[in-house]
């Protein structure tokens, strides 16, 4: 029975010995859903400290065993989990009339529209996005612990209240001022119940539901009389986690009440501002000629902004990206206008922020296929659908090739060759860059110390591998490739990680303590697409790094006007200088590579030796023994 308990709804509040075996009645009990043991402890230990029973499960299943054992009051429900998802666990909670009514409140890390969408569609009451911030998971909590107890108040007292007129009619000479004060404390009760259903607790302004509802009204109005108009704006705060970040919750707050009170003024009677969450809010243009006066707004809100907001203790400035929909008969569901609106509002801070879109169905449809994409890339490193491919690096001073670089290929089952340059960024985006590159990395080490074994040259051939932002911020890093090394038996000298400038900078606090333990293990470092990144040269002197890659767009030019070989020679010079060797990306002619022989450039790598080859062909190409 231990064993049991210890995975399925273990409780963390305090016990005394009486008690040990039975829940506090008193206590409100909430279900944490986290397949991430750290996540289950940060919010264990807040929500213990303010006074509620608290239980963990680490799966969808054990939750569900959970809730059969004891209905908890809430729960928080991650959805990104193995075996079940948590849009499946509350889709079989809401089924079931026995745990239907129990609030759900969502954590994931996915925060696109389409994502929140469905969360609300199984029956979440509420939705936060991680990295969640503690002080906002408690609010929530209280919220919705708050919102339950006054529907159950409600309740018990509309039963009480039955039974009393029941009572009163068989006296009601006796009973009149009693009936009349319980149906005013009736009413008290509902207003108080519909304000904290529909309004935002920090601005006032009304919140997701209220909007939801003020969208309905509007489309059906819409559907009735066509030259109706109007227009929803979905607002996001660009630098708003910066300040939250640098100045505290409080400060962030002031901001958001500030921020609620400018947007109001903004607008117009009839129209609608909600706050949706964070520093998310929507606006309903009511009864509007044109998309010019959606557009109009949307500027004005714009200009709003770029004047600093006066705090109490600070000066803050903070700008936002704003997508637009325009409402029309082709809608028929507030939640596909909001998914809208969102959709081009990410559209607006991937062109760089501060500015508005309007949406079009193109937006959508590419979201569709980056999600669809997802969600095969997931399955991909599941099934192992990855390949590697190795670009020889040529030493120009012989022509003989020295080294590869490792590319990771995805054949799709149904779609083929799937581009790096469409899966590369949302796998960076999702974490799963990290198991790709871990694989990438083992396969790579694997594939040159069997090159090794078979001695097609009398020199060791080198073999570099991509190091990812996401991955070079690894708590484990050193360790996966200490690993790596001692599973192929690899001399850590033949490898070469390339990390980008950016990286680095990225990771400044812990890149000195990374790179000077890859250092020490004779494992080399080269600079990716050096001169495209930060343009302080300072962080060469103090990392330990051994090429720098010369990036392709630079290479390129030497075609375009052979007189003005632009950074070319100034880069060669500094790792010259630093005592670092310089390889040259993307050669592709034989013009390139002769001025870059002029200009002794140490290495080179591209389409005018070769494409990147699988292991076979590479092999093959080693074997020959080409020269350049």
């Amino acid at each position: 029975m231990s064993d049991i308990n210890e995975h399925i709804g273990t409780s963390d509040r305090p016990k005394s010995e009486s008690d040990s075996h039975h829940f506090d009645a008193t206590q409100e009990d909430i279900l944490i859903v986290d397949d991430i043991p750290e996540n289950l402890r940060l919010l264990s230990t807040m929500l213990v400290k303010q006074g509620y029973n608290v239980r963990k499960a680490l799966s969808g299943h054990m939750a569900l065993k959970a809730v059969q054992t004891v209905i908890p009051d809430l729960i928080l429900l991650d959805i990104m989990m193995p075996s079940m998802t948590g849009y499946e666990v509350c889709e079989k909670l809401k089924s079931d009339p026995k745990t239907a009514s129990i609030p759900v409140i969502f954590l994931s890390a996915l925060s696109e529209s389409l994502d929140k969408v469905k969360a609300f569609g199984v029956g979440g009451a509420d939705y936060i996005t991680k990295p969640f911030q503690l002080e906002e998971v408690l609010l929530r909590v209280q919220n919705q612990l708050a919102l339950r107890a006054a529907k159950i108040k409600n309740k018990q007292l509309n039963s009480e209240l039955e039974r009393r007129v029941q009572e009163r009619t068989r006296e009601l000479e006796v009973a009149n001022e009693d009936l009349t004060r319980e149906i005013g404390e009736r009413r008290l009760l509902e207003d108080k119940l519909l304000k904290m259903a529909f309004s935002d607790a920090l601005t006032g302004l009304p919140n997701r539901v209220l909007f939801t509802q003020r969208l309905e009204e509007v489309l059906n109005r819409a559907n009735k009389d066509s030259t109706y108009q109007f227009a929803v704006l979905f607002l996001d705060c660009d630098r708003f986690k910066i300040v939250n970040d640098s100045l505290g919750h409080f400060v962030g707050d002031e901001l958001l009440v500030a921020l609620a009170g400018r947007l109001e003024a903004t607008l117009l009677e009839g129209d609608t501002l909600a706050r949706m969450g964070g520093d998310e809010f929507a606006i309903l243009l009511n009864n509007i000629e044109n998309i010019n006066t959606a557009t109009q707004v949307a500027e004005q809100i714009l200009k709003a902004l770029s004047f600093p907001f006066e705090l109490k203790r600070q000066k803050v400035f903070i700008n936002a990206s704003i997508g637009i929909t325009l409402g029309n008969l082709n809608y028929e569901r507030p939640e596909h206008l909001l998914r809208d609106a969102d959709t081009a509002m990410y559209r607006a801070k991937t062109l760089g922020k501060g500015q508005y879109r309007i949406f079009d169905p193109a937006m959508h449809d590419a979201a569709l296929q980056v999600l669809h994409l997802e969600t095969d890339l997931r399955k991909a490193v599941n099934q192992q659908e990855f390949t590697v491919h190795y670009q020889p690096i040529v030493a120009l001073d012989s022509g003989s090739i020295v080294g590869f670089e490792a590319l990771v290929r995805w054949y799709h089952p149904q779609r083929g060759m799937v581009s790096p340059v469409l899966f590369i960024p949302i796998a960076e985006e999702t974490g799963l860059i990290n198991p790709i590159g871990n694989f990438v990395l083992r396969e790579a080490c694997h594939q040159l110390r069997l090159w090794h074994q078979e001695k097609l040259t009398d020199y060791p051939l080198t073999m570099s591998v991509n190091i990812s932002a996401r991955q070079f911020a690894q708590p484990n890093l050193i360790e996966q490739i200490d690993q790596i090394l001692g599973e192929t038996q690899l001399a850590p000298q033949s490898l070469k990680l390339e990390i980008t400038e950016s990286a680095i900078m990225d990771n400044a606090t812990s890149a000195t303590a990374i790179l000077q333990q890859l250092r020490e293990r004779q494992v080399q470092l080269s600079i990716d697409d050096f001169g495209t990144g930060y343009s302080s040269l300072s962080y060469l002197h103090s990392f330990p790094v051994d090429n720098i890659k010369i990036d392709r767009s630079f290479v390129q030019r030497l075609d375009v006007n052979p007189d003005n070989v632009g950074l070319v020679p100034a880069i060669i010079s500094i790792a010259r200088a630093l005592g670092m060797s310089a390889i040259a990306e993307g050669i592709e002619t034989t013009e390139q590579l002769g001025q870059l022989r002029t200009l002794n450039c140490d290495f080179g790598q591209g389409y005018l030796f070769s494409k990147p080859l699988p292991a076979k062909q590479a092999t093959d190409l080693i074997a020959s023994a080409p020269q350049w």
